[in-house]
């Protein structure tokens, strides 16, 4: 099948939701523009239930349908929050708040699925119950397992759940997906190392931070390289160096930098961190100075239960044509992985075609990959679902 007529029919107010959304960037939990519209719009399709205040700033969807008997309820989600990012699309729906902007495509996601609540409140062609979604706080706020912790699977009865993200780089309107990990787990770290300052002209008096900082960046550099199985992933980066140095001909006192670590597999992540700890740590010691590690666990892999994935891999080939059922794996978190840990289910990837990068200041959301998004989570819903005819 393919896109269904209805959301071309629908494709302008659809968009003009969006582009409301995107004028109006909100950054983790303070979302309460965007979840009062949302609920707004929810309650005028008719839903069964719209309950707002989960995960402090959620919003939920309850649409029965024409059939109750088979007692199935699927969940589907969408994010709502933007980015601290200004600007620079010059589209006529730009950001209306300085230094922030929908610069991941987030208003799209909530649009796309506002239109498929919108046709499933209309419709209701399956046998069953599709709870809607609205997250807050994607962007680093774990927004989705706040939602979890506040009880979502078990008070709506959701039994699996599915989601979906823009891609740009694949051709709008494809549909892209895997079993097993598809994003990798989100971790950050910050490591302080105290030496002794002193005058640059007198090094020997001192112990130099900033050499010790720079062979701990190259060091950890082998946990990628010697540690991990060169068929496994990881991804270690230190993308900050600050230190207390006042002046040009200072030797700082103390280092502290700032970092990401990436992975693809719990076991993996695990020794990350383990290394990441003793070479630090060893590396500064024989160095005489002294370094401390703070590790942050953020997001866990986003692992897509297999026969969820062949779920929404049949629907997106009914919708497209077409499906890319073996996608390779990237290095972004996403926290959506935390309801996946809750419940069986799957995350797709949809092409925004040839855009800029999703955190980038020129992204923008390609509105006519909306009735594509639509159709995915309506017929992934009735074909879950099927009537009994």
């Amino acid at each position: 099948m393919p896109i269904r007529n209805r959301f071309a029919e629908l494709l302008p107010e659809i968009t003009g939701w969006r582009h409301d959304f995107h004028q109006h960037p909100e950054l983790l939990y303070d979302v309460h523009r965007t979840a009062d519209k949302v609920a707004g719009l929810l309650r005028s399709f008719g839903c069964d239930e719209v309950v707002t205040g989960i995960g402090r700033t959620g919003v939920v969807g309850v649409i029965r349908g024409r059939e109750t008997a088979s007692g199935r309820v699927v969940g589907l989600r969408a994010d709502m929050d933007a980015l601290p990012i200004t600007e620079q699309t010059g589209a006529a729906h730009a950001s209306k708040t300085p230094g922030l902007m929908h610069a991941c495509g987030h208003d799209g996601h909530t649009a796309m699925l506002l239109g498929a609540a919108k046709y499933l409140a209309e419709t209701r062609a399956f046998d069953g119950t599709v709870v809607v979604i609205f997250q807050p706080a994607e962007e680093g706020g774990a927004g989705g397992l706040a939602m979890v912790q506040d009880g979502l699977m078990d008070r709506f009865g959701i039994q699996e759940v599915y989601g979906m993200h823009n891609t740009p780089g694949l051709a709008a309107g494809e549909f892209a997906i895997r079993p097993g990990a598809l994003l990798a787990s989100s971790d950050q770290f910050e490591i302080t190392v105290t030496g002794k300052g002193g005058h640059a002209a007198y090094p020997h008096l001192a112990v130099d931070t900033l050499l010790v900082a720079s062979q701990i960046v190259v060091a950890l550099q082998s946990v990628v390289a010697r540690n991990v199985d060169p068929l496994q992933s990881v991804v270690v980066s230190v993308c900050t160096m600050k230190t207390d140095s006042p002046a040009f001909n200072v030797i700082p006192h103390q280092v502290v930098m700032a970092g990401t670590v990436r992975t693809l597999d719990p076991a993996v992540r695990d020794l990350a961190e383990t290394r990441i700890r003793a070479l630090v740590t060893a590396t500064a010691e024989a160095f005489g100075a002294v370094a401390e590690v703070e590790y942050m666990r953020g997001y866990p892999v986003t692992m897509n239960t297999p026969e969820n994935t062949d779920f929404a891999a049949d629907a997106a080939e009914e919708v497209a044509g077409r499906v890319n059922r073996n996608t390779n794996p990237v290095m972004p978190g996403e926290d959506f992985s935390y309801m996946l840990q809750a419940r069986p289910g799957a995350y797709i990837f949809i092409g925004n075609g040839d855009t800029a990068m999703c955190h980038h200041p020129a992204y923008d959301f390609d509105d006519s990959i909306i009735p594509a998004g639509c159709s995915w989570f309506a017929t992934l819903a009735e074909r879950r679902m099927p009537l009994h005819r």
